[in-house]
């Protein structure tokens, strides 16, 4: 997983500071990809977060924001939340300049530079493009508004969720110099030895780079299995033959039709992208193809787990339906998940959904929240719902105060995890108006 001397060397000519300078970022990623494939990417994208975390390996800000464009650059054909380095983005939009430094900490990025982040992001920096990392820095953004980032943060605390605790209690061996300004006030700048210092981390058989400090895991070895005779082979005699038959067979292949199959294997299990993109294009031709897709209240819980994109967009076709009370009920009373809660958010964006519903799922996220036994999943679901109730209060979907109490006594109880830490300084913030929800964490 190391870089090669050679491989290294075509890395910094692509972020030499000549070339961040004066060449485009279209250029820049151009120069990229002649030089690496997509088998290299991970590597290299590792290798750029650990320049960003030793300032004085990057000392200009044109550099620094190649490399975080590059970041984005090597996945940027697949879902944002898919990128392995989203983190980084995350970290850099949310956390604010005057933020406590650490020795892994990412360096804090100007105005101008989150406002250009926020736009690639999300894939609206084509023209930005075109310029330079120079041209970017020292570009005037005036009052531009923050990206929306509920959707990759929900994505995000979920995969954490996910991560064993030994792979979340481990420390590198590589530590940033926690005051690069000092140590460079009495030296220049050389570029002959920063080179020298980045390529004795990174390359060679096990580079520093890439060691890290972990709790040793303790594996007790396994009792020997004990028994009077061997395992015999068991092959199975009973074997039931069904006929395969193609249940396509002499059908029409009308879009309507098709649509309706693609919606029973939604209602099952999880579409494929082309086969997503097909119902959506399909739906947004004929509106009123949403009143004929099988779609009941009762199948809504199945195509919110399985395939929520779809789920959103068919809602929005039925908010003019006369039974559009009874699918708010369903979504409102069926089980919390990730998924659900992405369905209602990206609702309330787009709609102006009854209050009373919205209340009604926040009180039912809390309920299961404190019913859950299994501690694990309790934690977990904690994280979710106050990102989901962080982005309701920052977008003033809700009033917080209709809601004061009960978020409050559930940021008390669950005050040990992070998430709702944050969110009980929110409403105090707000409960005491110094300073609106977009200012706080």
């Amino acid at each position: 997983m190391s870089l090669t001397p050679k491989e290294l060397t075509c890395l910094l000519n692509v972020l030499s500071e000549d070339a961040t300078q004066t060449s485009s970022f279209e250029q820049l990623a151009a120069a990229f990809h002649h030089y690496f494939n997509k088998p290299d990417h991970y590597k290299i994208g590792s290798t750029l977060v650990l320049l960003l975390q030793q300032h004085d390996l990057l000392p200009s800000p044109t550099q620094r924001l190649t490399a975080i464009y590059l970041l984005y650059e090597m996945y940027k054909t697949e879902p944002l939340a898919a990128n392995p380095f989203a983190p980084v983005f995350a970290h850099l939009l949310i956390n604010s300049p005057g933020d406590e430094k650490t020795a892994t900490a990412l360096p804090p990025i100007s105005n101008s530079e989150r406002v250009f982040l926020s736009q690639v992001i999300t894939s609206t920096a084509r023209e930005l493009l075109k310029k330079n990392p120079r041209q970017i820095v020292t570009m005037d953004v005036g009052n531009a508004p923050p990206a929306d980032l509920t959707g990759l943060q929900l994505a995000l605390a979920e995969r954490q969720s996910e991560l064993p605790h030994l792979s979340k209690a481990g420390l590198p061996c590589v530590i940033a110099d926690p005051d690069p300004d000092s140590s460079q006030a009495s030296f220049e700048f050389d570029l002959s030895l920063a080179n020298q210092v980045t390529e004795n981390l990174i390359t060679g058989q096990r580079p520093p780079a890439q060691s890290d400090f972990r709790p040793e895991f303790v594996r007790l070895a396994p009792p020997l299995h004990v028994c009077e005779d061997e395992l015999a082979w068991l092959n199975p005699t009973d074997v039931e033959h069904t006929v395969a038959w193609d249940s396509s067979m002499c059908v029409s292949n009308t879009s309507s039709i098709e649509v309706k199959k693609l919606m029973a294997k939604a209602f099952k299990g999880p579409l494929t992208l082309q086969q997503q993109q097909q119902v959506l294009s399909e739906l947004e031709t004929d509106p009123k193809l949403v009143y004929h897709i099988g779609l009941t209240p009762t199948k809504l819980p199945d195509l919110v787990e399985n395939n929520p994109l779809v789920a959103i967009e068919v809602l929005l076709k039925l908010m003019q339906s006369n039974q559009i009370t009874e699918y708010f009920s369903v979504l409102v009373n069926m089980e919390m998940s990730l998924h659900s809660m992405e369905v209602v958010n990206r609702l309330t964006t787009a709609v102006d959904l009854p209050t009373e519903f919205v209340h009604l799922y926040i009180s039912n996220c809390i309920s299961t929240c404190e019913n859950i036994k299994d501690k694990y999943m309790q934690n977990r679901l904690v994280r979710l719902v106050c990102v989901f109730l962080q982005s309701l209060i920052r977008n003033k979907i809700i009033n917080v105060q209709d809601l004061f109490i009960e978020v409050q006594a559930f940021c008390i109880e669950f005050s040990r995890i992070r998430e709702a830490a944050g969110l009980f300084r929110l409403l105090k913030t707000l409960d005491s108006g110094e300073q609106g929800p977009t200012g706080a964490k």
